[in-house]
């Protein structure tokens, strides 16, 4: 009777500890991941990619002049703003690491990495993550990776991103991700993918927080479409900075980045049009017409478009100029 009563307290023991570790609300995010900082910028970012959808909403977190988190495996999620918070008071990376593992009876199935602001890393690999399952610290940089096909994902990402080194933070992040990839990367393959960068120095509008903000939810090629997407944000970088130039009559300087964004994405007929509206504002019409007369052909709501922006002071022509326009 002793050995069953002792039996069953051993069984729900078991189970009480399982609970603990395995909930419901804890996704099993198996992945690979790298958190990094610029050490000229101070910029960070989180990069990641699983066969696991939406991973950008359950692995990234980075707040600017604080620091930045990647937590996955059997997910908590609230390690996330838990960790910014702790850096926020003055914590390291590792201070504040090492102070959410203890309180986490779930510690052994948790993986994390973590970067500060003032460059200081720190990584961990719970024992019962899913093998292959590994951490790699750097400078300025911690990779993580488990469920892998086989055990040389890290040291890939390792490799990918110090060899990348003077290029832009995120072109080393994407890079990293690549070099996982091609090492095996999820044994169950590709789905999903995120790439976020915060900037070094604290803005204090939790609104713009992120410098970088692109992710891919479900795709079979996630790291491609990620490329596409981070390289159709420069371009639309390059159309802000053209607008902000028009503000100051720079015409030139807008000229030349509009002309670098539609070089990128030469079919983006948002871009085309804008650009096309911008030179016409600015006594340019000659050039604009025959923009806008191939964007009218390929869809005519651009034409109806036009039509309304007068009135809000988006294109300010004179009346002859606008009837040139709008007889394309």
């Amino acid at each position: 009777m002793k050995k069953i009563l002792f039996l069953l307290f051993g069984v729900l023991a078991i189970i009480t500890t399982q609970a603990q570790v395995f909930k419901s609300s804890e996704p099993l995010v198996h992945t690979f991941s790298i958190v990094a900082r610029d050490s000229a910028t101070g910029d960070m970012a989180v990069g990641v990619q699983s066969h696991w959808f939406s991973v950008g909403s359950e692995v990234p977190w980075g707040e600017a002049g604080v620091g930045v988190v990647a937590t996955q495996s059997f997910i908590d999620k609230s390690y996330g703003p838990k960790a910014l918070a702790l850096l926020k008071i003055g914590y390291t990376a590792r201070q504040a690491l090492d102070s959410l593992l203890k309180a986490d009876a779930g510690r052994e199935v948790r993986q994390v990495g973590i970067i500060d602001s003032k460059g200081n890393v720190a990584g961990h690999t719970g024992k019962n993550c899913i093998q292959y399952a590994s951490d790699i610290q750097g400078d300025n940089f911690s990779v993580q990776s488990n469920m892998m096909l086989n055990n040389t994902v890290c040291t890939s990402m390792a490799a990918a991103f110090k060899a990348s080194y003077g290029k832009p933070l995120a072109e080393r992040v994407l890079a990293a991700l690549d070099a996982a990839q091609t090492a095996g990367g999820d044994i169950r393959g590709m789905q999903a993918a995120a790439l976020i960068v915060v900037p070094g120095k604290p803005n204090n509008q939790p609104w713009n927080d992120k410098s970088v903000d692109v992710r891919v939810d479900d795709n079979p090629q996630p790291l491609k479409e990620l490329r596409r997407l981070y390289n159709l944000y420069i371009a639309y970088q390059h159309m802000n900075k053209g607008d902000l130039a028009t503000e100051t009559n720079d015409m030139v300087t807008a000229m030349n980045e509009y002309r670098a964004a539609m070089k990128m994405f030469p079919a983006n007929v948002e871009m085309q049009y804008w650009t096309a509206i911008t030179l016409a504002n600015n006594n340019r019409v000659a050039e604009a017409l025959p923009m806008l007369k191939k964007i009218f052909a390929s869809d005519k709501n651009w034409k109806e478009l036009t039509k309304r922006l007068p009135s809000v002071g988006l294109l300010t022509v004179k009346d002859s100029d606008l009837k040139k326009i709008m007889a394309l």
